[in-house]
């Protein structure tokens, strides 16, 4: 008996014209870039203005959307029906270029060279912790306040946890507004040698022992890196600050995508969980990669008792074929040579082992060979039988799995997603994806 949960109503999710931005949001591989990428096209094909940012390095979302290559500024797909008026744009976030972006357009020409030549923007741009959550960020809000499309669809990153798409761009931020970052701008902020000077005789124990820890050549970059970004600090914050509102404002949606598996729904948990402190609205929850059975109704255990009495019988038909060929002698076959039970002539002949029984009363022959073998036609079915077992008791567990978060969370809407056979390689792959996410239904006894 399975717990019901609200159905989540995909198609009525995509044609509310009041919503967008769509963020799609887990752990892992669990699926959210493919889950992007189907309702990209499933909203651009019922008439919406769609963009997909995604942040997977990937190259499986390219070319499913028949892409030779993804980076930093949108790309149309081809090949979608726009019957319905809609386009689908997609991109690759370039965390780098982002950042490079943005010091370009928040600074003036002189120190926005003297930012980017930076050894330390450099490091900072291309790896520091929260970096590519924030720019991520920022990305959506550039593409937002471009209103060149009517519904925005965020693949978020992948991380070990959910929550770092929340927590890293404030890291970030408190990072560049913090008291370190700070207590380095206070000499170029006072000016001139003399302020120098006077901040030296109160840095000079705390600079020491930095020059030690750090190198005096990183100390070094990381001063004139803020002395040249002293005017954009507080732009960071306050542009992280406006990014997040919009996530918490009518208009966006979170699409919390996972696994039927015990640490993707744990993760999904904590992050609906989370979504609720921050008042962000949750749309509901896509689970992917469901097991199934056309068979549901012969349990694991019925098939596995039924697979072992044909093994048992399998055996016990190769043993008694074994003895009844060691009980006939040369020239026999359950009959005398010359004449066969009925007044027929049966005769054995042989020839490179392809014994036949020529029955000269009836005027035809039939080879063992032709035979069918049902000891392992029956081996064969015992296999398959206990290959239903294998899946039904998937099934059970994944079921299990899923009945844990609805008991917790009855209030989520869920819909469910088939497991395929493979990745997705084509748009016609993620048409099928997207017509399941708008028919499938969670599966309830």
């Amino acid at each position: 008996m399975s717990l019901e949960s609200p159905v989540l109503e995909i198609d009525p999710l995509l044609d509310d014209r009041k919503n967008r931005i769509i963020v799609c949001c887990g752990s892992g591989g669990v699926g959210k870039t493919t889950t992007a990428a189907a309702l990209g096209v499933r909203a651009a094909e019922r008439g919406r203005t769609a963009v997909v940012l995604t942040i997977d390095p990937a190259r499986r979302l390219a070319q499913s959307m028949g892409l030779t290559e993804l980076d930093n500024t949108p790309r149309e797909v081809a090949g979608i029906d726009r019957s319905a008026g809609g386009s689908l744009h997609a991109m690759m976030l370039d965390m780098k270029r982002t950042f490079d972006e943005v010091v370009v357009q928040h600074s003036d020409p002189e120190r926005a060279r003297a930012i980017l030549e930076n050894p330390f923007y450099q490091s900072l741009s291309a790896g520091f912790a929260g970096t590519q959550e924030y720019m991520a960020m920022e990305k959506l809000g550039q593409l937002r306040a471009q209103d060149a499309w009517d519904l925005i669809i965020v693949d978020t990153p992948p991380s070990r946890s959910a929550l770092d798409f929340l927590d890293a761009p404030k890291r970030l931020g408190s990072f560049l507004d913090g008291r370190f970052i700070k207590l380095l701008m206070a000499p170029a902020k006072v000016g001139g040698r003399a302020g120098v000077k006077f901040l030296n005789i109160g840095m000079s124990m705390m600079t020491g022992t930095l020059n030690k820890v750090m190198g005096a050549s990183l100390l070094r970059d990381i001063q004139t890196f803020v002395a040249a970004m002293d005017t954009m600090f507080g732009g960071f914050r306050t542009r992280a600050d406006a990014t997040y509102r919009l996530l918490q404002a009518p208009g966006t949606a979170f699409l919390v995508v996972a696994a039927p598996e015990r640490d993707a729904l744990r993760e999904a948990a904590y992050f609906v969980e989370r979504l609720a402190d921050e008042d962000m609205p949750l749309a509901g929850l896509v689970l992917n990669r469901v097991h199934g059975s056309g068979a549901a109704q012969l349990t694991a255990e019925r098939a596995l008792a039924a697979a072992e009495e044909l093994e048992d019988w399998a055996a016990d038909e190769a043993e008694g074929s074994g003895e009844s060929a060691e009980s006939a002698g040369p020239g026999e076959s359950g009959g005398s040579a010359g004449g066969g039970p009925g007044g027929s002539d049966v005769a054995l002949t042989g020839k490179n082992d392809d014994r036949r029984i020529v029955d000269h009363g009836a005027g035809h022959a039939d080879s063992r060979q032709d035979r069918p073998d049902d000891a392992g036609t029956e081996r064969l079915a015992a296999g398959l039988l206990r290959l239903h077992a294998e899946r039904m008791q998937v099934v059970a567990r994944e079921r299990r799995t899923r009945d844990r978060f609805v008991s917790v969370h009855p209030e989520v809407p869920m819909i469910e997603v088939t497991a395929l056979p493979g990745d997705v390689h084509d748009l016609e792959g993620l048409r099928a994806i997207g017509e399941e996410l708008a028919e499938g239904q969670p599966a309830a006894a």
